[in-house]
């Protein structure tokens, strides 16, 4: 289960006011326009990250992966985004993406329908950018280089774009997030299981990072760490916890609590 300790909702969404809270635990949710809950969250403080061997071999496996960031609403959105949530989510997660007193029956949490007010609708949404991973490589769709790169790419179907066509098509993974003047709230990814290249997940995770830093971000978020099955997000130089009265440093001690 999601481990929160309170829960408030926000009126004010300055940037200012918004950086404070992520800074004492809390984050935003998909519940509802304003509403955060604390959390044990985790975070990458980026002037202490430095790109290991590990994430340098994850980038390497998923090379052909290039990250555009748009910002949200999103007027191209297409209810294939929305089916390919959707189905990551009950495909790889099934019932752990329920939530609190919601019944198995009663579907999933991420409906088609759920991610399309997220990335349309500013009343209703917290969320303010898409990150969208295609298979790109930046050369001419037609020269030679394109098509042998085409013919590697994991997903035949998905191309060599130019710059004037849509930045979602042919769009292996996306990741709903929320950016300020100095955060990055990387919050809902979700991906092509089938023809996506090993690794996606964290490959993905891994290029939202250098792309916070790289646009002047003081922090990465990551979520909550609730589950042993969180340790993924823990192998970042530089990740941090908030224990509901401050942020620590010591990642071992929170693998013991998650285990325990």
């Amino acid at each position: 289960m999601y481990l929160k300790w309170d829960t408030k909702t926000i009126t004010v969404f300055s940037d200012k006011n918004i950086n404070s809270l992520y800074n004492t635990g809390y984050v935003f949710t998909r519940l509802g326009r304003g509403i955060m809950n604390q959390t044990r969250s985790l975070r990458i403080d980026l002037n202490k990250f430095e790109l290991s061997s590990e994430n340098r071999r994850i980038l390497k496996k998923t090379d052909k992966i290039k990250l555009s960031a748009i910002i949200l609403p999103y007027p191209e959105y297409d209810w294939k985004i929305g089916k390919l949530a959707k189905d990551f989510y009950d495909t790889k997660f099934g019932d752990k993406t329920l939530a609190p007193n919601r019944s198995k029956t009663s579907g999933s949490v991420f409906s088609a329908n759920k991610i399309k007010e997220l990335l349309t609708d500013q009343k209703k949404s917290n969320f303010n950018l898409l990150l969208i991973y295609n298979c790109h490589s930046g050369l001419d769709p037609e020269s030679s280089q394109a098509k042998i790169l085409n013919r590697a790419c994991p997903v035949p179907r998905y191309r060599v774009q130019d710059d004037n066509r849509k930045a979602n098509d042919g769009a292996l993974g996306f990741a709903v997030c929320h950016a300020t003047d100095e955060i990055l709230h990387y919050s809902y990814p979700f991906y092509n299981l089938e023809k996506s290249p090993k690794d996606m997940g964290l490959g993905m995770m891994i290029r939202a990072i250098i792309w916070a830093k790289k646009n002047g971000k003081k922090f990465v978020y990551l979520g909550s760490a609730s589950r042993p099955s969180d340790t993924y997000k823990m192998q970042f130089a530089g990740v941090e916890w908030f224990d509901q009265k401050k942020w620590i440093a010591d990642i071992e001690t929170l693998k013991q609590t998650l285990v325990n």
